[in-house]
């Protein structure tokens, strides 16, 4: 059911908008030319019309239809599975596609309930293999040379009829280039919401989609909900969730698709297109730290920026990516691109070893992947020494050079480490590899 206010305009003047602009706390009311508006402050708190003027502002109710989300398939609700949109921007199939399958094909499991993964492209057999191997129900394919490159309307317009098919409770889109401009457009196209960015999701005793992210500054994680509107739309980012193990599997239906009605037809088609590709070329390859085996992240522990001369000598010998904190982008130390946490970037490294770096919730979440994680801190009570495998105790001016002078000597740094701090292993950590 959707709430608005209505303005009755027949008893509207200037004396009686001026009321309601004094009277309304957001500033919701706007007077111009010679008529009132309600503006996008509006928060419908109903001040205006339990305290307005009698009968100038009035309560309008819109009935929806209800939305099913019982757990039973055999229900009356029409919106049942989860479905995956995979990410082929230019015929590339993102990782993140193959993470958010896993993820689905767990929460299906829980709701007894079928997974369906949606792909636009153009020539895309290889991708069809590739996305069989990792067992969805069914893939629905619309394979068109209008989807060889990517445009918002084209694939918005191929989405939104897999949705109006096939009716999913719930879509999860990677948080990559590509998703964050169509799910938005999705959102927008069905009415229904969508979380960002969401580092946990769990099925609730319902059945609906528990979207968790960090807000408030990280200060607490956020439980949302899409009570009343379907699909249950969100965005991942990759290197969240693990990938299924890739299987020959012959259970996978392909569904190939026909072009959208809307696509099909040239008049319709110039009317919703609003742009067109005229060359694309291919941008010069990047940082990319979600990619990298072995990362070194400094955080505000190093006194100054010349101290990072000491900390690439180390990550020099270990073949790892220097990465950082926000605060340090901040001071313009480091590129943005080599951030970590829920503003910057998310990895998951075989090794990771964070310098001065006392573990926000947000840095914590883009690194808590990382298969095996040293920390360099003064105080043994650190958050991120909660979430380490091996914490060393101490002052990084310190450890840092001896750490660089026993590796020099191909020494095992884990057997006993320098003499000048404590080393503590958590009883889950992982034994180092020998680099």
């Amino acid at each position: 059911m959707n709430e608005r206010l209505i303005i009755n305009h027949n008893v509207m003047n200037q004396q009686v908008a001026q009321a309601l602009i004094r009277l309304c706390p957001f500033s919701a009311f706007e007077w111009q030319d010679e008529q009132l508006a309600i503006n996008t402050n509006c928060r419908l708190c109903g001040i205006c019309v339990r305290k307005g003027p009698e009968g100038v502002i009035t309560w309008c109710q819109d009935n929806e239809e209800a939305i099913d989300s019982s757990l039973d398939q055999a229900a009356s609700g029409q919106w049942q599975g989860v479905a995956v949109l995979a990410d082929t921007m230019e015929g590339y199939l993102h990782p993140v596609t193959f993470e958010l399958i896993g993820k689905a094909r767990q929460l299906a499991k829980q709701l007894d309930q079928p997974v369906y993964v949606m792909m636009a492209g153009y020539q895309l057999q290889q991708q069809i293999q590739q996305l069989k191997n990792v067992a969805p129900d069914r893939l629905h394919v619309y394979d068109d040379p209008i989807f060889r490159h990517f445009q918002t309307d084209t694939y918005t317009e191929a989405a939104a009829a897999f949705i109006q098919s096939v009716k999913p409770a719930a879509m999860l889109i990677g948080a990559t280039q590509a998703g964050r401009m169509l799910a938005p457009a999705i959102a927008a196209r069905f009415r229904t919401g969508l979380t960002a960015d969401c580092t946990a999701l769990e099925i609730s005793q319902e059945g609906g989609l528990v979207q968790i992210r960090p807000a408030f500054g990280g200060n607490i994680m956020a439980r949302i909900l899409t009570r009343h509107n379907r699909p249950q739309l969100c965005t991942v980012r990759y290197k969240i969730f693990p990938a299924p193990v890739q299987e020959d599997d012959d259970t996978c239906q392909v569904v190939q698709e026909a072009l959208p009605k809307v696509l099909a037809d040239q008049q319709q088609r110039a009317k919703h297109v609003r742009s067109q590709v005229l060359s694309v070329s291919e941008k010069p390859k990047g940082i990319d730290l979600t990619e990298a085996e072995a990362i070194i992240a400094v955080g505000r522990g190093l006194r100054s920026r010349k101290d990072l001369d000491m900390v690439q000598q180390l990550a020099d010998l270990l073949k790892a990516e220097m990465a950082c904190t926000r605060p340090l982008i901040e001071n313009g130390w480091f590129d943005p691109r080599r951030q970590i946490g829920l503003s910057g970037r998310t990895v998951s490294p075989d090794l990771l070893i964070t310098i001065g770096v006392s573990g926000s919730v947000q840095f914590m979440a883009g690194m808590k992947g990382a298969k095996s994680i040293m920390t360099v801190n003064t105080d043994p009570e650190a958050p991120i020494c909660g979430l380490a495998h091996h914490v060393f105790v101490g002052d990084l001016y310190d450890i840092i050079p001896s750490l660089i002078s026993q590796i020099k000597n191909m020494q095992d740094i884990t057997q006993g480490g320098p003499e000048i701090c404590q080393i503590q292993r958590r009883p889950e950590a992982l034994p180092l590899q020998k680099t």
